[in-house]
């Protein structure tokens, strides 16, 4: 039998949606129970990754206004964000850099006080509000010492979420293992708020935590609601090698050159205007036609590369502005920016994809609403402008931990609790997963997934390597890899390891088939064999429906308000 546990309302995950949904909780209703259930500890959630800055407009008498925020965002999203959403992040963003400011967020400043901004890939103006190159660390010390003011807000820190209990129509609460005991928990709730981030370790070359797997995208499928653009993956033009570690986009953004083996800046060839800060896919498809045209470098590992130099922006401005990447580059490569240039290579850093909402964040799920990377309100379309991450996470956290708790005062009928639901859940992890069968190992089957997406699904695209890809997926999930050697309750991290391989093979079939049926090029999603864009008859967004044979794909449309699609010139 399950232990139980009740809160009023429950958050997924801890990183800046999580923390901002809590904060507007408890302010919004300071009576109720709510409860923040993360499979990490508060502070090492991957948001305190982030590096470069979170966009809003805050200097309207420098010739910024919100209009070409939105403008950028849309222009950004090859013509696939939902317009009225994209409005609202770029409209409620001002007030949340001032509100961070007053909770005590230490953002970087100019010398006449006022809070600094750099430029940013696809922006008309300078509009990435920074903290040095660690904005992500300070956003979440922030919220979490504004949490520390809230007596209502719980932590069950290093609890790994398996379900969503339901009653087809309702959310009724969750089930959860307790890592540090083993124990199996039902925990009842009357509102879900999922913020449980991206899924970027689907890929081997990753600016993602090891941590960063879809067990909450998962979890949502399984329980009905849709996986929206989950073929729109955005690669990061400048992740370090070997080992894939972001470097922010403001390296660019302060002046860095990207350079081929002719020791040209290529970028000429590809965006005239905007030079290294085009948007990111644009970027990540010119230098890999670089390196497919003989231009590129050889890492000492044998991978092609660019280079990225720093050097001509001067030691005093990287120690001040990108202290954190120096750092990372001198422990990770053996390189000081300031001296000598960095190899790097486009990686994945981020899911345009998510679970489906509505611009309130709701879910199709009564009671649920998602947040941050999660979920899929349509801000970024087909590709994400940088800096524009952290504001959704901030703007859909503020939202969701609000209406959530309006949701909750304005009464929850009473539903019999579905006991046999939380035993099927019971049965599945540990018949199904905790004491399956079988010989092969699942670190090797998790390899080769990760590899299989590198290859198959990366910068470009074609039908052969996708179909090639899915049928490996399809492959590796008939395996018998549902199995774990550790049979150990306390911090069994086999069987926490496990259960995200069988989420991760679940939503790789949804990126693949995604990306087999858009058969076109749009942002992130470049198909060599389809390389033009196609408004006719992919100017809708993705649907993904769990199914146990396989995913019911369906079509949704997109929201245009004032900007009829054009070519993305830049």
């Amino acid at each position: 039998m399950a232990e139980s546990i009740e809160f009023d309302l429950i958050i997924c995950g801890s990183g800046l949606a999580g923390l901002r949904a809590a904060i507007e909780a408890a302010r919004t209703g300071p009576k109720l129970r709510i409860g923040i259930v993360s499979k990490l500890q508060v502070m090492r959630s991957h948001s305190v990754s982030a590096e470069g800055g979170t966009a809003a407009v805050i200097f309207d008498d420098e010739g910024d206004t919100i209009e070409s925020h939105i403008y950028d965002t849309v222009k950004g999203s090859d013509f696939l964000a939902d317009q009225d959403v994209a409005e609202k992040l770029c409209v409620e963003m001002p007030r949340e850099i001032y509100q961070l400011d007053h909770w005590g967020m230490p953002w970087s400043r100019r010398k006449d006080g006022r809070i600094d901004q750099r430029a940013f890939g696809g922006y008309s103006f300078p509009r990435a509000t920074f903290a040095s190159d660690k904005v992500g660390f300070f956003e979440m010390q922030t919220l979490y010492d504004t949490c520390q003011k809230f007596e209502n807000i719980e932590y069950l820190n290093e609890w790994f979420a398996t379900s969503i209990i339901h009653d087809g129509k309702r959310f009724m609460g969750i089930t959860a293992i307790e890592l540090s005991s083993g124990v199996f928990h039902e925990i009842r709730g009357k509102a879900l708020i999922i913020a449980t981030g991206g899924a970027g370790r689907l890929y081997s070359f990753s600016t993602y935590a090891l941590s960063s797997t879809p067990d909450g995208l998962d979890m949502a499928y399984r329980a009905g609601m849709a996986l929206k653009d989950m073929e729109f993956v955005q690669f990061h033009p400048t992740g370090i090698l070997p080992s894939g570690i972001l470097i922010t986009e403001g390296a660019r953004g302060e002046g860095g050159y990207l350079l081929n083996s002719n020791g040209e800046r290529f970028m000429k060839r590809y965006a005239a205007k905007k030079m290294e800060l085009a948007p990111r896919d644009i970027v990540s498809r010119s230098i890999i036609t670089e390196i497919n045209q003989g231009r590129g470098f050889k890492h000492e590992t044998g991978v092609d590369c660019m280079k990225l130099d720093l050097r001509h922006i001067g030691n005093d401005v990287i120690k001040e502005k990108l202290g954190g990447i120096r750092e990372i580059s001198i422990k990770f490569s053996g390189v000081d920016p300031a001296n000598e240039i960095m190899d790097v290579r486009p990686v994945c850093h981020y899911m345009m994809g998510g679970i489906h909402t509505d611009i309130q964040g709701a879910t199709q799920l009564l009671g649920v609403w998602a947040a941050g990377e999660a979920a899929c309100n349509s801000t970024h379309g087909s590709n994400r402008l940088g800096a524009n991450s952290t504001s959704e996470c901030i703007v859909w956290g503020k939202i969701t931990g609000q209406l959530a708790v309006e949701y909750i005062q304005n009464g929850i009928p009473h539903i019999p609790w579905p006991h046999h639901l939380v035993s099927a859940e019971e049965k599945r992890i540990y018949d199904g997963i905790f004491r399956g069968s079988g010989d092969t190992n699942p670190y090797e089957i998790r390899q080769e997934l990760t590899d299989t997406m590198n290859e198959k699904a990366y910068v470009f695209r074609n039908e052969s390597d996708l179909i090639a890809g899915l049928k490996k997926v399809r492959q590796l999930k008939e395996q018998t890899w549902k199995h774990v050697d550790d049979k150990a309750k306390e911090y069994n991290t086999n069987f926490t390891n496990v259960m995200e391989l069988d989420s991760m093979l679940r939503t790789a079939e949804v990126v693949l088939i995604g990306a087999i049926n858009r058969k076109e090029s749009r942002g992130a999603h470049a198909r060599v064999d389809h390389p033009k864009r196609d408004d006719e008859n992919y100017l809708h967004h993705t649907l993904a429906y769990y199914d146990s044979k396989e995913p019911i794909m369906k079509t949704f449309p997109v929201t245009i308000t004032k900007y009829k699609p054009v070519e993305r010139k830049y």
